[in-house]
């Protein structure tokens, strides 16, 4: 009997996929339709985004609420309170310190990576399952886009330095008359 529900457990782990989740593939469809162009899965990068917008400097992080704690405040050092589930990530009642440690360990992973993608230079936006319920999805898209718009027309601004600099500095290709 134990070795049959072992084999159970370990089959509904190995179904769950890291690449080419739902989720995903609803971000990956949306960001389509609206004109932008991706890469997936890019493997130089630290934590492997699930989405790479290099013409934005934009990594996309695509996140399940449970494997990644959202809405979880978990232990921090010795401090010892209850953990308590969120709407959309329950941690399970049995074996729950694996569990706590588990997600615990995601989530500073995730805050590791992108802060290692941060002094790279790129943006990083992260996606929780919960945004992309029916309800909510076209807002998140939409959100998205603005933000990487945003992050575009940003990082292509005149520096204010120039702005306040002489005329004949900003037109240094031009000859003077």
């Amino acid at each position: 009997m134990c070795k049959h529900l072992f084999r159970q457990c370990n089959n509904n782990m190995a179904s769950v996929h890291s690449k080419n989740t739902k989720p995903e593939m609803i971000v990956r469809r949306g960001l389509w339709e609206r004109g932008f162009r991706y890469r997936l899965n890019h493997k130089r990068l630290p934590g492997h985004p699930d989405l790479v917008l290099r013409k934005y400097r934009t990594c996309i992080f695509v996140n399940g609420c449970f494997w990644h704690g959202h809405h979880i405040h978990l232990p921090f050092g010795d401090l010892q309170f209850t953990i308590e589930s969120s709407e959309c990530c329950r941690i399970p009642k049995t074996n729950t310190s694996f569990w706590v440690n588990k997600i615990s360990r995601n989530k500073e992973r995730d805050k590791e990576e992108q802060r290692k993608l941060a002094e790279m230079g790129w943006h990083c936006i992260t996606v929780w399952e919960c945004e992309l319920k029916p309800k909510e999805r076209e807002q998140t898209l939409d959100s998205i886009a603005f933000t990487l718009n945003h992050i575009y027309l940003q990082d292509r601004q005149i520096p204010k330095s120039y702005e306040s600099a002489e005329p004949e500095y900003l037109m240094a290709a031009e000859e003077n008359t």
